[in-house]
């Protein structure tokens, strides 16, 4: 071995990657990233969880163990309402994940020592639970404290009473599933025709840029039902995952994020000089979409500006929808500032993909 001809390899080889800028960004940028997501973003200190309450008692005693809830931070009331059902219905829609209820008798279970108060938890998410059953266990203030002579705070869980951490994460896979495989498939779509030569051929047919698109995108809105079928199937038989709100709306949610997901990868494709700078800038997407969606960590946990870049990717959108529709039951019509969403993202990115496609070999 020749260390002057290693050596002269070794240049050769510095000076490719200091010409690919794609390559020079993903060294610098998945690094940045990571240590910006994990320092700032990702906090399992869970505060600010959306949150109603009905005091039905409405004394100042119960009134001051509503504020004493809410001095922790750890919920932070956005919707009014009256009686539990009211509480169970906004939790059902998603709008809330934590609803307080305070009994009309509260003076006199105060002075008995027997539950004062309902904390009524999204049991979906293992997480918020957890959040909640903390919450329950602080301690009231000095004068409510010495009075209640051993008054309670019970928890009541809906969805996941068990607390199984499968019945959380699995409606969640399949958002993270459709989006790691249809986003790198069609974003090498184009890329691949190009590198085989393909493209020529394409450049002789009639075919309409909108056409291409829509007949490489097609062939994998099957792939991706298929997918979301096996974890359906899988996840139901060996860990009893629930779909309480029917496959109908299950398939009509993940059918929204199949077709946002195929539409980014279109765009990324017709960004994508190669196939390997299109599974890099994939990669790239992937890592804040599975980190800020809320499959991994509490959303409600984030800081405000990485709630905001979590509120455009789909993965965040389809997290609410599917835990919504297969845990809870909801239907599409609570859920539709979701749903809306995803669509416009679709309809956004596909634009910009058949604008941006040309079909040319350059």
């Amino acid at each position: 071995m020749k260390p002057a001809q290693i050596y002269a390899v070794m240049v050769k080889e510095l000076r490719q990657m200091a010409r690919d800028r794609m390559t020079l960004a993903m060294m610098i940028g998945i690094p940045t990233l990571q240590l910006l997501l994990f320092g700032y973003a990702i906090n399992l200190d869970v505060r600010h969880l959306p949150a109603a309450v009905a005091d039905q008692a409405d004394s100042a005693g119960s009134r001051a163990l509503v504020r004493d809830m809410l001095a922790t931070d750890v919920i932070e009331p956005v919707a009014a309402a009256q009686t539990p059902e009211q509480i169970q219905a906004l939790i059902r829609a998603g709008r809330i994940e934590v609803g307080l209820v305070v009994p009309p008798d509260f003076e006199r279970r105060l002075s008995e020592g027997r539950e004062v108060m309902q904390v009524v938890v999204d049991g979906a998410d293992t997480t918020v639970q957890g959040a909640a059953r903390q919450l329950a266990q602080m301690p009231l203030d000095g004068r409510l404290s010495t009075a209640q002579a051993g008054a309670r705070i019970s928890v009541l869980p809906l969805y996941n009473p068990q607390r199984k951490s499968a019945i959380n994460v699995v409606p969640g896979l399949i958002g993270v599933i459709l989006t790691m495989t249809l986003v790198m498939f069609t974003a090498m779509a184009i890329v691949r025709e190009r590198e085989r030569g393909n493209l020529e051929m394409l450049i002789t047919t009639p075919v309409s840029s909108a056409e291409l698109m829509l007949g490489k995108v097609l062939p994998y809105i099957a792939v991706g039902l298929v997918q979301a079928t096996l974890v359906l199937l899988l996840g139901g038989w060996l860990f009893e995952v629930p779909v309480v709100g029917g496959f109908p709306a299950v398939y009509a949610v993940s059918m929204l994020l199949i077709i946002a997901n195929l539409s980014l990868g279109l765009l990324i494709s017709t960004v994508a000089q190669s196939q390997f700078q299109a599974m890099q800038m994939t990669f790239f997407l992937f890592l804040p979409s599975i980190l800020l969606s809320g499959f991994m960590f509490p959303f409600d946990g984030m800081p405000w500006p990485a709630q905001w870049l979590a509120e455009v990717l789909p993965l965040t959108h389809f997290m609410r929808l599917i835990r919504g529709v297969m845990l809870r039951g909801a239907a599409l019509s609570e859920l539709w500032q979701d749903a809306l969403a995803l669509a416009g993202f679709s309809a956004v990115m596909m634009t910009l993909a058949i604008l941006r496609f040309r079909k040319r070999l350059d």
